[in-house]
This record gives C-alpha cells, sequence and structure tokens, in this order.
C-alpha cells in the first residue's frame, strides 16, 4: 500500500476513507515494526514520558500497521478523540473541522524500504506514531481541540499562514522542558529519525522559550533541520495560548510586519540554549523561501 494522493475536497465527508488494514501486505508490515523499532531505539531518552505513555495506552507497537478501529476503541475512551483513514493531504478546511470535532485525519499508505530516512509527504508511521500517542494525553488533546476551533475562524480572517508557523513549531517540532532536561514531542521530529538524531545529540540548532508573537512572525524550512526549536514548560500551556480567541487578534496587529528567520535570536526570547549554528551556519537563505 504505497500509492498516496492530495485531495482538493472541501468537505470532511468527501475525505474520508476506509482504511482497508487487511490490505496491508506482511511487507508493510515488516517495514512499520523497522521504523518503530529503530525510531523508539533513537527516542527512548530524549522523548516527553507523555508520548510513550500514549503508545503503551494505545497499544501502539512494533508487531504491524496499527487497526485504526482498534486503537479508536482505546482512544476514544481516555480523549475522546478518533482517528480517520484520509487517502493524503487534505485542504485547511476539512482538516481543522476534523480537529473541531475530535477527528485525527491520518493517511494510509506506508512509505518503501528506500524511503525510510526520507519522505516528502506525511505517510502512516508519521500521522499515526508521530502524532497520535499524545493524543491520550488531555491537555495536548484539548489543544488539538481548540486549535481546530481557531483555524476555521482563522480562514475566514486569513490566517491560515500565522496558525501554520505555530502548528509547525508546536504539534510537528515542538520541545518541551522537563526536571529531567528538554524533551521531544512533536511529531516531525517524533517520527524522522534524521532530526530524531540531530536533536539528541548535534548542539546546531538553538532552543528558546516559546514566546507566540515570535512563533507566528518565524518563518520555516520544510526541507531542513530546524535552525531553532521553540520549548514549552507544560502542555496545559499550549492550550492557554488559544483560549478566548486572543491569538486572532494579535495576528492581526502583527500580519504586516516582516517575517523572521529561524535563525536569529531576539532580546525578548528567553535563550534555553544557544546553537553552534554547525549544521546551518553555511545554509543558502536566499535560495529556499521562508514558508
Amino acid at each position: 500500500m504505497s500509492t498516496h494522493t492530495v485531495l482538493t475536497a472541501q468537505t470532511v465527508e468527501d475525505c474520508i476513507i476506509d482504511q482497508k488494514w487487511k490490505n496491508y501486505t506482511s511487507e508493510d508490515h515488516a517495514i512499520w515494526r523497522t521504523l518503530f523499532e529503530r525510531q523508539l531505539e533513537t527516542l527512548k531518552a530524549h522523548v516527553a514520558e507523555e508520548y510513550l505513555k500514549g503508545l503503551e495506552a494505545l497499544g501502539i507497537g512494533p508487531e504491524g500497521v496499527p487497526n485504526f478501529a482498534s486503537m479508536n476503541a482505546r482512544l476514544k475512551k481516555i480523549t475522546g478523540w478518533e482517528v480517520v483513514a484520509v487517502p493524503g493531504l487534505i485542504p485547511s478546511r476539512p482538516f481543522f473541522q476534523m480537529l473541531a470535532n475530535r477527528q485525527f485525519p491520518a493517511g494510509t499508505f506506508i512509505r518503501s524500504r528506500e524511503q525510510l530516512d526520507y519522505l516528502e509527504e506525511p505517510d502512516i508511521f508519521h500521522d499515526v506514531f508521530g502524532h497520535v500517542p499524545l493524543l491520550a494525553n488531555h491537555a495536548y488533546a484539548d489543544y488539538m481541540n481548540e486549535y481546530g476551533r481557531v483555524g476555521l475562524q482563522g480562514m475566514e480572517r486569513k490566517a491560515v499562514k500565522f496558525l501554520a508557523r505555530l502548528n509547525w513549531y508546536t504539534i510537528e517540532f515542538g520541545l518541551i522542558r522537563k526536571p529531567e532536561g528538554v524533551r521531544i514531542y512533536g511529531a516531525g521530529i517524533v517520527s524522522s529519525y534524521g532530526e530524531a538524531k540531530y536533536v539528541a545529540k548535534d548542539r546546531s540548532a538553538h532552543q528558546l522559550a516559546f514566546d507566540l508573537e515570535r512563533v507566528l512572525r518565524t518563518g520555516y524550512y520544510i526541507d531542513h533541520f530546524q535552525s531553532t526549536y521553540f520549548v514549552i514548560d507544560r502542555f496545559e500551556d499550549l492550550f492557554d495560548l488559544l483560549k478566548g480567541g486572543d491569538i486572532l487578534a494579535l495576528i492581526d496587529e502583527i500580519r504586516n510586519e516582516p517575517t523572521l528567520t529561524p535563525f536569529e535570536i531576539l532580546k525578548r526570547v528567553k535563550v534555553i540554549r544557544k546553537g553552534t549554528g554547525d549544521y546551518w551556519r553555511d545554509f543558502p537563505r536566499t535560495k529556499t523561501k521562508l514558508k
């Protein structure tokens, strides 16, 4: 099951498909096991404990590609969320609608062995291994739900670009501060062998205390490891960012301000760790467009 697509449908109903779990081949399950086992080995000393608890609570293991129906039976009881199958990337409106309804869209295709280390579009390993375990955490699950609601409002106020940056620096590439040190929680790191090792072993990137305005104004590159990661203190803090709808007012205030690059450190932001810059010092910044 290696085919995938990009949808243009604008309704939730047109995006949801049957996972057809029985159609996964023995090779598909073997690839899942390879991805799972090597990723968990890389992550185990560097990922947030809440993520590992979610894996266990939802029964996501190395045995093979998860069956959404079985996984959802557990997830719904914990936080009321469910994973719904989609054939590929979906547009913003149905994506936000799904999150607002506590539905997480996940692709059904799995990468090939030739794509173990890098994949241009998210597959079932990224979507399920990366995102779903934290949906068993109540604070994180509430944040994702509120992000969907704010996203629908943001579409009417031309705020999607800014909300995408928030998504990038939290849901995809966020870090969290724990008593034992800074830990990974973002799905883009969790599901990436290269980026997980980069975060764990390479000191090139800055680690900055989360600052909402800075995040909303900071562009990102989609095809390189991060030069800056933003660090939260608690998952509850994420929900507080969206509470009351103040974020949309802030976006209105800053929408005409210049985009910041992820390389710079502003005086107003607390530095947790100043990166060495070794990875990105010679990055051709003018040749690649910031999102």
